[in-house]
Order: C-alpha cells, then structure tokens, then sequence
C-alpha cells in the first residue's frame, strides 16, 4: 500500500513511516488531486533502499567532480574557450560594423576645390593666352590622355589597378598604424582610394577619412568603371607648380597640352605625383638624381607590365621641364583680354555669367599672337616710352586703347586695353564714355549718299559737293533752335567741297550735312554699320555729326571695318570654339548684311584715303599701304582718336586722359611733352606702325572701289546769288567768299596757299577774293591743277596767270592749320583740328 508519508530511516535501517517535515503551507491548500497522491519518480519503492550517492550519502543526487582552480602564473592567459569566444566576437562586430558603415556612409558630393578650374583661354593658333580662377586646373576626358600618360601613372601609383579591387586593406592597416604610432603619415590606398580623396574628401590624414575613404571607394567601385575613376583621378591630382590635373601639369612643366606628351614627359609627371615639388628639378636641382631614379622606376614598371618595350625605354631620356613661373595671372594685356572674351560670351547668350564662372571652359579666341604683340610695341613705341611722370605730372594721366578687326570676317584680331590690367583696371578698348570726335564725321557722309541725300538747295551730295564752311555758320532746315557750330580756331573756309571739308574736318560742313540728310538718318546708318544703337549721346541732332556720342574703341573699329568691307557687315566675334569637358559649345551663326550699299561704302572710302593722303591723317602713310581713315578729337582734347583701315585690316587707336586718383577724364594739353594731343599725331603713329607690322610679309592691295554717280565731277554752289564769270565760263558766288568752278581753275587758302582738287581744280579761301583773282580779276587756268604757293608756284608743277593773286591772302586771323571749334554751347566746345601744322608750335604732333 502507498502513502504519502516518508518513510522513517534509523541507523539499522527503515522503521517505517514518519511524517514529512512541515512546510509553510499555502493559506487555503488547494483541493487534493490524484497526482498528490501519487509516489513522485524519485521515491524508492515501498521497502527498497536508498542508492547511496557519489559522496557516500546515500541522499539519491548523482554528485559532479569539481574542476581544479587555476593558480599561480595560468591564471593571467585566457581559457582555449576565451580565445575562441573572442574571436567570434570580433568577427561579428566588424561584420556588423562593416554593414553599418557601408549602409551609413553615402558617397557625397564633390568638394568644391576637386570641380573648380579655370577658364582657359587661347590665342587664335592655339597657344594659351591666359587662365583665369584662382586654381589651375582644367578637365579633359581620358580619351584625350595618351595612353603611356595613362600607363606611367598606373605604374607610378598602383600597377593593379585595373584587377584589384577598390581597396588595399594591407596597405590601410600598414599606414593606419603607421600613423598612429608615431612612423609618419602615410597613404598605402589605391588609385580609387586616392581620388576618393581628392575629389570626395580632404587630404587630412586621419582615421576618420580613412574610414570614410574605404566605405566611398567601396561603393565607387561599384556603380563607376575603372577608366572614370583613373580619368578623376588624373583630373585631381597635384602636380605641383599651382597645376592641379595632368592638363594644367603638361602647360605648367612642358608648355604643351596633354595629348602632345611623349613618354617621357608623361613618366616625369607620373614621378611629380609621389613628391611634386621635391621633383621638380628646375625649382630643385639638387633633387635630379632623386627624381632619375623615380622616373626611372615608372618607366621599369611599365616595362615590367608589358606596357612599354625594353628597346623603346632604352631610347627614352631624361625630359628637361621648362623654366617654372608665378602662377598664371591676368597682368599685362591678359586681364583685358579675358574680360573683353568673357563680356562677348556673356552679351551674345553663349554663357551665362554664373556658369562661366565656374570655371572649365577652354576658349580659342581669334587674337592672333603676332598681332596682339605687335598692338602693345606700337604703342610702347610711340607713347608709353615718351612719359615722364617725374617731369610732366600730366603724363600720369595718358591712356591708350586699340583694336584691329579683319573687315572680310569680322574677327577681333588684336586688342590694345591699357598699359596693365593689375594696374589700370578699365578696359580703354571697350569702354564707352569718351567722345569720338569727327572719326563719326564719315557716317553722316555714308548715310548722305546711302539716302540719296540733297543740299537744302537740292544738289545731290557728292565728294565734290559745294558747302558753306563759314564759321558759326548756322544750320539751315533745322526746326529745332539755333546750331551754329564753331571751326576750330574759328576758321572761315567759305565755300568747301565736301572732300575737302572731310581732309580739314570743318565742322559747320557736317553739322549742315547732317542736318540735309537727316539726323535720324545718319543715326541709323551708324547702327547699321557697327556703333551699338544704346551708345551714350547717340542722338539724332545737327550736332551728331561732331561726335559727342562716347562709342567705345571697338565699337568703331567694328564701323569702320563695315566701311572697309564695301559696306558689308559680318557681326564681329572674338570666340572661334569654345569646350567644356572635351564637349563644344554652340556659337551664334556668323551672318553678313549688308549693312549699306557698296557705292556709299566705296565713296565713302575715296575721301578719306584723301584724309590720308593730304588731310589731317598724313601720319597713317607710314603704314607703307594704301590707307584709308579719319582723326578725331575729344571736348577740351580728352581723348585723340584715329580711326583707318586697309583693304586687309581695319583699326582703330586712342589716346585719352584720366586720373588715376579720382578717374576723371582730363585733356592731354602739354602731356608726352607737347602742347596738345591731336588724332593726326600719336594716335596715328600707333596705327601706322601696328599696321605695317601687322600686316609684314602680306602682298600689297589696293581698293577696288565702286563709286556713286557723279562722285568724280565737281559741282558748282548754290545757284542763288551766283553769277556765270564770263571770262571762265566758272560760276562765281557773291557775298563775302567767290569761287571759280572750273576744272582748270585754282582756288587760294589760307596765306597764300592754293590746293589742287579734281581735275585740276582747286578752291580759293580768302575772305573777300574772288577764287584766283586779285581784287575781282579772274584767274588764268593751271597746267595740272596744282595748288599754288607764295609767288605763284604751284605744288604740282601748275602755274597760275596771276601769279600775285593769291599772295597773303588769308585775311581775318584765320591760321594756317584751318582746325575747327565746336560751339562751346551746343556741345561743351568739342573740337577738331586740322591738316597743317599749327602756327606758333613747330612740332609735327601738333596735327589733327
């Protein structure tokens, strides 16, 4: 029978049942079940005995051998166990930390100094002009990289690049501890690693770039191809010299693009990126040895790689680099340049500005090098070596500026903008708040015979058209006040042939010619040919004619260019290609209008090779060409001005007076040593000499010119008060001036002097003479037209009948240079001069 009771144990043995010691009971016991009343496993059938135990005991609990405790010296090593557990740990915490970084650290965006580079800019024959940024750098795709350029760099850096994977983890644990123990800094990454930090990162040497650097080459390596990441990698390297890129490295180190590199050069610039500037034997030739031996070994490794032959490395020698400059800058002409490029980009829609100056593009100009070198000697030649800032304070103040434009296409090939850009900021080429002068003067002529234009009296206007050059001669047919513009010096000329009015730039001729042609009229034939329709003081007045409109140097050079090309006007480009990133960028279609007709164009030409020939612009002769161009002169002499062309090349020069304390505008009276500053003189030198050396080795041409209709026949004045001279059959004026019209006939200037004019015919001055008569006799034909001298001999072999006719004949203080005064109250006294020398100073640059 069974019981729940336990049974009672003496030392003889079992005695039976004993109840169980007492335990702290539930409160409420819970109701009895079967299983409580059942024997547990544990319990020893009724009447057995308890199995003794490991102890001897007896108690029925199977007993476990106690471990020895570890003592003495085992104590301090880990257990196998230990070992083991640690190293699974470990494991598991750099695979955890390796999904964490890889899923954390995202591939950034590119720091700004990996993406900035300059704006390369070429001359014409593809040699470089200038950069400008502040970092020398400029991209170019790998297809542009030759191949042993490619190679020396792998054999350089990281020969396995193309079969390892992104990342050298020997390498990293070599630096890392390296680094932290104190054996210096080193980078032990690949070529991936490397422009992961170059264009992703920093160059700080830390741990924490290089965990960042290891996770980014990681995923790079992933979604970019190798020849992308070799192509940044050679885009962001440095170089030393400022040259950041394998472009920048081969201008800064061979003078050359990347793609013109041999493999020599490519292997010095491959040893330039382990040490750039310990390498660079021309900074350091104490280093050459040093740099040998790198050099050396780029080249044994490409060999080892099969990448190069035993035979062509055994011909390969040591390159030599060039001699190492300050970094790229905009001093000189450079700055004006670039700024004169860029303001085109930006004025025809090519670039933006804030692109633009992000750097990248590669810009051929259409400056040719020859020429820009030949524009800046001209002008140190003829101006900048004459200044003596320690004797004339106002030479301080001279400014220069020029431009030349070959007229058949319209390209800018040469550009003067002052004596440096790091020192005179303003660009004297470009800019537009100096008066033009009378270089306008052959736009009024222009429009005349492109508008069919008459005189107030109906005479169709023509080279040899009759004018009234009175001083203050007041416009007739002006609605809008009194004009009466002053001659300089106040010169009376009387009555002018337009020809002649244009040689002496008479001002009262072309203020009244405005006005017969239409001041509207002449302002749209100036748009039409090149001068921009916003330009400052364009208005359409009387006065337009004397140019108080501030048109800039290279706004006229692009008129006249028009003129030069038969009227015919390509818009004008300074850009020939522009790339970025290897990819070209769309230019504006080059058009051609024409802007006027050949005839007007061509007519318009005739007189003002007259201009050259004999006028105010004789210094242009020494150009050695047929030439073609009109002096100009500023209010109060500001500014001088030539404006001239060739058949092959139109340009236009200026002298100017500025402050460079306050920037105000100043005349130039005693500057360079002379009493003043006309077109005809400095200016014209400029050109002179810019255009001879411009154009040295080029056949010479002349004009082919088409001109208007009765250009070539002289015309008689105004029919009213006029009188047929029956002796000549000339019709002779009344009034204060009369003028024989012959074609054989002579005309009288000033003291004395007569001028020959078409087909023999030439124009008398004197106030109150008849034209080749003494006290009202008319004069005897010439021989040839030659204008006559003092005591009747004439400059072309031509004799006078009379030969004490035009002895002292000018009366009424005219001078002898005939120059032309505005009237101080229409226009603020612009002026202009005249052909002769000016009495009283005895120095050829006082010419207009």
């Amino acid at each position: 029978m069974s019981s729940d009771e336990p049974q009672q144990q003496g030392a003889e043995g079992p005695k039976g049942w004993a109840p169980r010691e007492p335990v702290d009971p539930p409160a409420d016991p819970p109701a009895e079940t079967p299983a409580a009343n059942a024997g547990t496993a544990a319990d020893p059938p009724e009447g057995a005995a308890a199995a003794p135990d490991a102890d001897g005991n007896g108690n029925g609990k199977k007993g476990k051998k106690k471990r020895p405790k570890r003592k003495g010296w085992r104590r301090i090593f880990p257990t196998w166990r230990m070992v083991l557990g640690g190293f699974i740990l470990l494991i598991l915490l750099c695979v955890g930390g390796f999904a964490a970084g890889y899923m954390i650290v995202d591939i950034p965006p590119a720091n700004a100094g990996a993406i900035a580079q300059s704006n390369v800019y070429l001359y014409a024959d593809g040699s470089q002009l200038a950069r400008d940024g502040e970092v020398n750098r400029e991209s170019v795709p790998l297809s542009q990289i030759p191949k042993d350029v490619q190679h020396a760099a792998l054999a350089a850096e990281d020969r396995d690049f193309y079969s390892e994977s992104a990342v050298d983890p020997k390498a990293m644990i070599r630096a890392a501890w390296n680094t932290v123990t104190g054996k210096g800094k080193q980078s032990g990454s690949t070529i991936t690693q490397q422009f992961v930090k170059n264009y992703y990162l920093g160059q700080e040497q830390t741990v924490t770039r290089k965990a960042k650097e290891f996770f980014i080459s990681i995923k790079l390596d992933r979604e970019v191809s190798k020849d992308d990441i070799l192509a940044g990698y050679l885009n962001t390297s440095y170089f030393g010299r400022n040259a950041y890129g394998v472009q920048a490295a081969a201008q800064a180190y061979f003078g050359k693009d990347v793609k013109k590199l041999d493999t020599a050069e490519g292997a010095y610039l491959a040893t330039l990126l382990n040490s750039p500037n310990a390498y660079d034997v021309a900074t350091h030739p104490e280093n050459k040895q040093r740099a040998m031996g790198r050099w050396s070994y780029v080249l044994d490794g490409m060999v080892k790689e099969g990448w190069l032959s035993p035979a062509d490395r055994a011909k390969t020698k040591f390159p030599k680099p060039k001699e190492a400059k300050g970094a790229s800058s905009l001093s000189g002409q450079r700055g004006y340049l670039v700024d004169a490029v860029a303001d085109y980009l930006t004025a025809n829609d090519i670039v933006d500005e804030d692109t633009l100056d992000k750097g990248g593009y590669r810009i051929t100009t259409t400056l040719q090098k020859d020429r820009q070198d030949a524009f800046k000697t001209a002008v140190d030649d003829q101006v900048m070596s004459k200044i003596d800032k320690g004797a004339r304070k106002v030479d301080r103040n001279v400014r220069a500026g020029g431009a030349s434009i070959d007229p058949e296409t319209g390209k800018v090939v040469a550009m003067y903008g002052g004596i440096d850009y790091t020192k005179q900021y303003v660009n004297n080429a470009t800019r537009r708040d100096y008066q033009v002068g009378s270089t306008f003067k052959p736009f009024v002529f222009t429009s005349a015979v492109e508008n069919g234009s008459v005189t107030q009296d109906g005479r169709t206007i023509t080279p040899n058209t009759i004018y009234d050059g009175t001083n203050k001669r007041p416009v007739q047919g002006w609605d809008g006040g009194t004009y009466a513009p002053e001659n300089e010096d106040d010169v009376d000329y009387g009555n002018i042939t337009v020809s002649t009015a244009t040689d002496k730039s008479v001002n009262s001729v072309y203020a009244q010619m405005a006005v017969d042609v239409g001041s509207d009229k002449v302002k749209d034939t100036a748009v039409a040919l090149g001068v921009p329709a916003n330009t400052p003081d364009l208005t359409a007045s009387p006065s337009i004619a004397l140019g108080p409109s501030t048109a800039s140097v290279l706004d006229m050079t692009e008129a006249y260019a028009t003129l030069a090309n038969h009227g015919k006007h390509p818009t004008y480009t300074m850009v020939e290609k522009v790339t970025k990133d290897g990819q070209e960028v769309e230019l504006p279609e080059q058009k051609t209008a024409q802007a006027v007709s050949r005839e007007a164009a061509d007519t318009t030409t005739s007189i003002l090779q007259s201009v050259v020939d004999g006028g105010t612009g004789t210094a242009a002769q020494a150009a050695g060409r047929p030439a073609a161009g009109k002096t100009g002169t500023a209010e109060e002499d500001k500014a001088a001005w030539f404006a001239g062309y060739t058949p092959e090349l139109a340009t236009v020069v200026s002298v100017m007076g500025q402050n460079p304390d306050t920037g105000a505008h100043t005349p130039l009276y005693g500057a360079l040593g002379q009493p003043r500053i006309n077109g005809g003189a400095y200016p014209a030198q400029i050109w002179a000499q810019f255009t001879k050396d411009a154009l040295q080795g080029e056949p010479v041409r002349d004009f082919d010119l088409e001109l208007e209709d009765g250009a070539d026949v002289p015309q008689a004045p105004d029919p009213s008060g006029t009188e047929q001279d029956p002796a000549t059959g000339g019709a002779v004026t009344g009034g204060d001036d009369t003028q024989g019209q012959d074609a054989g006939q002579t005309q009288g200037q000033d003291q004395g002097q007569t001028q020959g004019q078409d087909a023999g015919q030439t124009q008398g001055q004197d106030q109150g003479q008849t034209q080749g008569q003494d006290q009202g006799q008319t004069q005897g034909p010439t021989t040839d037209g030659g204008a006559t001298a003092d005591g009747g001999t004439t400059a072309d072999g031509g004799t006078t009948a009379d030969p004490g006719a035009t002895q002292g004949g000018q009366t009424d203080g005219s001078t002898a240079d005939g120059g032309t005064t505005e009237d101080p109250g229409a226009l603020g006294g612009l002026t202009e001069g005249s052909a002769a020398r000016r009495k009283g100073e005895g120095n050829p640059a006082s010419y207009y």
